[in-house]
């Protein structure tokens, strides 16, 4: 897959009828699916909070009242209900016509032939052709993009300006990234810290090993762990962990992203963490004018990452491919669908979308568009731990937090992660 979504990540990231049929989370019946009659009938299933349940049922409403010829059931859950069904549906090949689909899912579905290669789907001036082209998979779309993610970092202005450090500033490298760090420590009071101690998040440590030009540590279905990088990494951090420059390895541990007393930078324990735009509302409301936001440190092949990472896809089993993509492409660029839907899936692919729904912003969603911004310039691809994996994130975790507390040696700990992420070869789908 080249697709150019955990902690970032949920994430992140997901002709109709005069009478909508709505099921709520709990599910509903699955007549109308894919085997549909190919009359028009289409079945429409997604992921989200209630927010945009409420918002995408009144667009779909809007879009019945004008296109009275075809019919839609949907179905819409959480995050965790949403992945555990989905592959249930596709096994009986019964997928809903219209799917939400994640960057960190659609490869597997796409190589098993599940999904519909929309390729033909003109969405010219509706959604950036670089765009396109780095969610491609095997060179065909089989996802429509529906908003932009990326990674940045955030940080505590006021604060750091208050004890007269330098700031971040965008585009910076991984040298000025660490030296920014040091500096902070020796002017910063004691129980504040620089930067998180992130070592047991393994796309923080990717996010270091793309950016030298290494590529992902899962590149075509093969593991690349590299070892030099890897250990260059981790000793700058265990030195960083005796030096005070980040919090000590139990202190790490009990934050809680986003939680007004539990939140590294919320509580003002940390003065710059990793964000995604997808969460950037919430943190901008912990701190209110007093953040920041600036790109990830970058280096040869350039840092972070910022693309859409969720989708509507189309069942390859489908009896309606056309009527479902005329659908999608109604949903992402239609004038009254945007206001209809908002923010509720992100800042919107179509920037004539964006830049109408721009004047009614909350301070929240205008510092997630600013993060994307920064974010852009040098953005490397988005690249998730593919199907397959599991082991191996949930080992980098356990492993990396046990040298952090000195339980295990950074060398055995290597050992460990290179035995799973060969059997994780073996495994990805």
């Amino acid at each position: 897959m080249v697709i150019k979504g955990k902690r970032w990540l949920k994430t992140l990231t997901i002709g109709v009828l005069a009478a909508v049929m709505v099921t709520g989370c709990a599910g509903g019946s699955n007549s109308g699916a894919s085997e549909g009659q190919g009359n028009g009938t289409l079945k429409m299933m997604w992921w989200g909070s209630d927010a945009r349940h409420e918002a995408t049922k009144k667009a779909i409403e809007l879009y019945t009242s004008k296109h009275t010829d075809v019919k839609l059931t949907t179905e819409f859950t959480s995050w965790d209900g949403y992945w555990q069904k989905l592959p249930t549906l596709a096994a009986s090949s019964s997928l809903p016509d219209i799917l939400q689909m994640d960057a960190a899912y659609i490869q597997g579905y796409a190589k098993r032939g599940q999904l519909a290669d929309l390729s033909d789907l003109d969405l010219s001036g509706i959604v950036d052709e670089k765009v396109l082209e780095n969610i491609k998979i095997d060179g065909k779309l089989y996802g429509v993009p529906l908003s932009y993610n990326g990674a940045g970092l955030v940080y505590d202005k006021v604060t750091l300006e208050k004890y007269g450090i330098k700031l971040p500033f965008n585009n910076w490298t991984w040298d000025d990234f660490f030296a920014y760090a040091k500096e902070a420590r020796s002017k910063l009071p004691e129980d504040k810290y620089p930067i998180d101690d992130l070592r047991n998040i393994w796309e923080f440590y990717q996010f270091y090993q793309t950016a030298k030009g290494k590529g992902p540590i899962f590149q075509d279905g093969k593991f690349n762990l590299d070892k030099d990088t890897f250990f260059e990494f981790n000793n700058i951090y265990a030195d960083f962990q005796k030096e005070g420059v980040v919090p000590p390895a139990d202190q790490q541990l009990a934050f809680k992203e986003n939680d007004p007393q539990l939140d590294s930078l919320g509580s003002g324990k940390v003065m710059l963490r990793t964000a995604s735009v997808g969460s950037a509302s919430a943190i901008e409301a912990l701190k209110p004018g007093q953040l920041a936001v600036n790109s990830n440190p970058i280096g040869e092949s350039g840092g972070g990452w910022a693309q859409s990472t969720i989708f509507f896809s189309v069942s390859a089993n489908s009896k309606n491919v056309e009527q479902a993509k005329e659908f999608i492409k109604w949903f992402i660029s239609d004038p009254e669908a945007g206001q209809t839907l908002g923010m509720t899936r992100g800042i919107p692919i179509d920037d004539e979308v964006y830049a109408s729904l721009e004047p009614n912003l909350t301070d929240g969603e205008r510092f997630g568009k600013e993060l994307l911004d920064v974010a852009k310039p040098k953005a490397l691809p988005f690249y998730p731990a593919p199907a397959g994996a599991e082991d191996f994130t949930a080992t980098y975790k356990s492993e990396m937090e046990s040298v952090m507390f000195g339980q295990v040696t950074l060398d055995a700990a290597y050992d460990v992660l290179v035995e799973k992420g060969k059997q994780a070869e073996s495994k990805i789908k």
